[in-house]
Order: structure tokens, then C-alpha cells, then sequence
């Protein structure tokens, strides 16, 4: 392939053609008359082509000049997309932190976190995408965020990690339910036969359940839900019991509107992890709010 030609003369030679003489066009490209003249000539042997025609009255394109300069006007534009895409990236980069997390860590410690991080550096825009553990995972293998919260028990190929904190699964039911009045504790085997309320497949809450039912006959859930609330309200109504994290069902039990259900012969304590893509440090606000979040 034979060297490209240059923007700028691309340009020049799309501006002959809306400005009407060659002269108008050097003006616009803020050089002299003769420098354009020049330009143009080395642009006409580059490309084998008469691109201008010269007369006493001016400079004018020629029909080959006006095929070119339609199709300089597309490589232009496209130049100056690329342009703007990187200038974007490189605000992206330096200005803004994308985040996601999973419910119950976005619920109950991101915001502590983020509100230390705008007091360390209160100029950089947070955007935080509130999802299940299992998207929080997928949007960082993506690179749509560049750090992300879960509380799963496992963490995907593709990502490094950091423990940031432990939280564990308890079991609630309404006030009225007969395992509110238990004086002994409910054994794994029995909660796991039992149909539950729980969060979807995918959350790092179903997950931990899961794998702490694993060899155990497990029964059907009785109602599977998106989000720690919409559990907590089926468990208070006495749909049936539920599991979801302490962190969640915290006040509920303090103020009496849910009963914890003592639990013994399974393991529902997790780990809660910050995660990013395996090879890529992080930098900047990420990196500060990884350690923020890192600390005891």
C-alpha cells in the first residue's frame, strides 16, 4: 500500500471545494497561498489524480477533485470521531470511577465507603450499577466498571480479588410462624428440605445457600425474589422462612418484626470481596476506594 495522504490536506482540498478557490481555503487553514499550492501538488502526486484545476480567476476542483473530496469529507469525519473517543477515555479515566455491587453490599457499606471517598476526593463523579453478584462479575469482565463488590463464594475466572469484609446468612420468619417459638436449634437437613423464601439464582446470597445445602435433600423454593427487601416483606406477610444476610434483616429483628431462627450444622458465614480484572491494577479513585474498603 502506498503512503497515506494527511489530514490537513485532505482538509485543505475539502475546503477549495465548499470555499470556492484555493486562496479561501489556505485562509481557513490559516497558511499562506503558496504553501496550499504546494500541499495540494504533493497531494495530486500521491494520488495520480489532477484535484484541482487552475485558471487565472481562481482554482476550482475537477471532477476527480470533487470524487476525492467527498470521500476526504468521510475519512475527516471519521478522524475526528476517533478524536472525541479518546479525549472521552482519557476523561473517562482520569475523572470518573464506575462501580458495581451486589444488593447487600451496596445496601449496607458502599455507602460509607463512597461517602469517605468524596471526602478524599470530592471532584471525582462516582457512577455505582446496584445488580446481582453474578452481573457485578460479568460487568467488570466487560470493563464496564473497573471495580466491583460481591458476596458470592466463589469469585469468576477473569478476576482478582480482596476479602473487605464477612457477613452472615440467618434464618427469619414472621412473629406468628412456629419456628419463631423453637427452643432448639433448627438443624441444616430441616432448613434445607424446607421451602423457603430466597433471593434469585445468580445473587451471591442463593449461592451461598447452595453451596451450604450441597449433599443435602433440598426442596423447591417457595418464592424466589430480586431484591433483600421483596424477601423480607414475603417472610414478615408468612409466606414462609427466608435467608438472607444479617446485615439485612438487622432492624427487623431488633424491632420485632422478623424472628432469627437459631441455626446449627451448616456453615452460612461468607466472605464479602471487591473485584477487578485479573492483570489491570487499579489506579487512582479505584485503587483509594479499594483500600478504603479493605480496611478492618
Amino acid at each position: 500500500m502506498s503512503a497515506l495522504p494527511d489530514l490537513d490536506s485532505l482538509k485543505l482540498l475539502v475546503d477549495v471545494g465548499v470555499l470556492g478557490s484555493l486562496g479561501q481555503a489556505a485562509k481557513a487553514a490559516g497558511i499562506a497561498q503558496p504553501s496550499a499550492s504546494k500541499r495540494v501538488a504533493h497531494l495530486e502526486r500521491r494520488l495520480g489524480l489532477p484535484l484541482v484545476e487552475r485558471t487565472p480567476r481562481g482554482s476550482t476542483l475537477t471532477a476527480e477533485g470533487r470524487m476525492v473530496a467527498g470521500w476526504a469529507t468521510q475519512v475527516l469525519a471519521a478522524a475526528e470521531e476517533l478524536m472525541r473517543a479518546v479525549q472521552a477515555v482519557r476523561h473517562g479515566e482520569a475523572a470518573h470511577l464506575r462501580v458495581a455491587s451486589s444488593m447487600t453490599v451496596a445496601e449496607y457499606l458502599v455507602p460509607r465507603w463512597l461517602g469517605e471517598l468524596q471526602n478524599r476526593e470530592p471532584d471525582v463523579p462516582v457512577g455505582l450499577d446496584v445488580v446481582n453478584s453474578a452481573d457485578v462479575a460479568a460487568r467488570v469482565l466487560a470493563e464496564d466498571v473497573e471495580l466491583g463488590f460481591v458476596e458470592g463464594p466463589s469469585v469468576p475466572e477473569g478476576l482478582d480479588s480482596r476479602v473487605v469484609g464477612t457477613d452472615r446468612l440467618v434464618v427469619v420468619v414472621a412473629p406468628g410462624h412456629p419456628w419463631a417459638r423453637r427452643r432448639t436449634a433448627l438443624r441444616g437437613a430441616e432448613l434445607a428440605a424446607t421451602p423457603l423464601v430466597v433471593r434469585e439464582p445468580g445473587s451471591g446470597t442463593r449461592e451461598t445457600l447452595d453451596v451450604a445445602f450441597k449433599g443435602l435433600y433440598q426442596a423447591s423454593p417457595r418464592l424466589e425474589l430480586g431484591s433483600n427487601a421483596a424477601v423480607k416483606g414475603a417472610a414478615q406477610a408468612g409466606a414462609a422462612p427466608a435467608v438472607l444476610s444479617g446485615y439485612a434483616v438487622e432492624a427487623d429483628v431488633a424491632t420485632g418484626r422478623l424472628v432469627e431462627v437459631p441455626l446449627t450444622g451448616v456453615n452460612l458465614v461468607r466472605s464479602l470481596r471487591a473485584v477487578w480484572r485479573r492483570g489491570r491494577p487499579l489506579t487512582g479513585p479505584a485503587a483509594i476506594l479499594l483500600a478504603i474498603a479493605s480496611r478492618p
